[in-house]
């Protein structure tokens, strides 16, 4: 347990993950950050894309957007607004939701919308490349 730290991710719809882990790598708003055991205590906001953790040697990854990441130690909290495992993520879905987020960017009525379909477009993009890059890491199926 020395060289494990324990990973929680909860959504307000559920606990996706409680597991002993070797690292873990999460997309903060000021840039991404990696947790071993023993770090130090901090508290970061949350971005969107892909927080990942090792696990008896291999990477898992999980599609995150928004939210907080608490460190402490021998925990790793957190805290997300919307979090998918690799496995959940459909690319086809994703692939519609980026498409009708490029067509209402391309529209731009108003910086509200704008700002709203870009930020519908980079959701979509980023849970594409996380279903990809657990695909290459070999810890989820096409």
């Amino acid at each position: 347990m020395a060289n494990l730290i324990k990973l929680e991710i909860v959504t307000p719809d559920r606990n996706l993950l409680s597991e002993d882990v070797e690292y873990v790598g999460a997309p903060g708003v000021q840039g991404e950050f990696g947790v071993m055991p023993s770090h130090i205590p901090f508290l970061s906001a949350l971005g969107i894309g892909s927080l990942f953790y090792k696990q008896n040697g291999k990477k898992y990854f999980v599609f995150i957007s928004g939210g907080f990441a608490e460190v402490t130690p021998t925990k790793v909290t957190v805290l997300a607004e919307v979090a998918e495992k690799a496995d959940e993520i459909s690319v086809e879905r994703a692939r519609k939701a980026r498409e009708k987020a490029e067509q209402r960017v391309s529209q731009q009525k108003d910086q509200v919308d704008y700002a709203k379909a870009k930020a519908a477009m980079a959701r979509a993009m980023h849970r594409m490349k996380c279903r990809e890059s657990a695909v290459s890491a070999g810890t989820c199926s096409m």
